[in-house]
């Protein structure tokens, strides 16, 4: 009798260790996401282009060397938008400000948010491509019909060409995709709930 006391007692402890560790793990799943998106906006790495402020834009020479950016846009299956760049292509000095423009339009007949996610090929180019101001940075909500213009302004660092991986990139293709914001999401089950 005296020997199941101390056996409860180590079970307990071991369930109690293997649920605090299913807890850190769930935990670290959770937070994996948003450090993972930490990592990547630090180091550009995986294509994921770098903030500037305008104080720090001004501070950027512009070098001799050129580079030809090249804009894409896509909106996620099953978003009513229409959506893309205004030019394909800009050919600039490495260091020169640039102002992009693509064009979106709402084409349902309810408002709606988007968010836009980004990426830049080749990836190495990411941590050199900064954008001062971008559409991107915020949640984007158009009216039924509503078509607006959203600027990206941008520089391309000169560090990009004393970095052996990166200094012969010609060109960079910067990339959006438009999503249904999940607050729009969350509306439209609900919507969907209270008619069913």
């Amino acid at each position: 009798m005296a020997s199941a006391a101390p056996h409860a007692a180590g079970t307990r402890r071991t369930a109690l260790i293997a649920a605090g560790g299913a807890l850190l793990m769930l935990a670290l799943g959770f937070a994996s996401v948003p450090l993972y998106r930490i990592f990547c906006q630090v180091t550009g790495y995986g294509g994921t282009t770098m903030r500037a402020t305008q104080a720090e834009a001004d501070k950027v020479p512009v070098a001799a060397g050129s580079i030809s950016v090249r804009f894409d846009g896509n909106v996620d299956r099953g978003m009513p938008w229409k959506f893309g760049p205004e030019q394909t292509t800009q050919d600039l000095r490495i260091g020169q400000r640039k102002m992009a423009l693509y064009r979106a339009q709402n084409l349902s007949d309810k408002p709606m948010t988007g968010v836009a996610s980004f990426n830049v090929v080749p990836e190495l180019a990411g941590k050199y491509f900064k954008k001062i101001q971008c559409f991107c940075f915020n949640r984007q909500t158009l009216q039924p019909g509503q078509a607006v213009d959203m600027p990206v302004i941008y520089f391309v660092d000169p560090a990009i060409l004393t970095d052996p991986e990166t200094k012969d990139i010609q060109q960079i293709t910067l990339s959006y995709t438009f999503h249904i914001s999940a607050d729009d999401t969350a509306n439209a089950l609900d919507r969907a709930k209270r008619a069913g």
